[in-house]
């Protein structure tokens, strides 16, 4: 089955910097694309990144551009999501996704989801 489990998530002042990991199982990681999305106490859930399955192509929201860095080892099963200059509007639950094509539709898998927290 398909595994995804991000870790990093923690409490860090307005300014400072946090790297969030999420390593997977269950598929074959190299041949994915990935991205990452948060979701904000009250708010819809949104693409923060993401990432081609060789790392050699990335996109990301207007409000993290800049600031995020989305990476991948492909040796290691794991997408990373560097984070510097946070922000208070940064925080939420961040979580790991991969689609996979169907016949007819995508399939979403997430992971659990790691809470980034930014306050003085």
């Amino acid at each position: 089955q398909v595994q995804l489990v991000e870790s990093g998530g923690d409490l860090v002042q307005p300014g400072g910097s946090l790297k969030l990991s999420c390593t997977t199982s269950g598929f074959t990681f190299s041949s994915a694309a990935m991205s990452w999305y948060r979701q904000a106490p009250g708010q819809e859930r949104e693409l923060v990144a993401s990432i081609t399955s060789t790392g050699g192509g990335t996109n990301y929201a207007d409000s993290v551009k800049g600031r995020f860095t989305i990476s991948r080892d492909n040796g290691k099963n794991t997408m990373y999501l560097q984070m510097n200059s946070l922000t208070p509007e940064d925080t939420a639950v961040y979580y790991c996704n991969t689609r996979m094509i169907g016949l007819t539709r995508g399939y979403d898998y997430w992971g659990q989801g790691t809470q980034v927290t930014v306050s003085s």
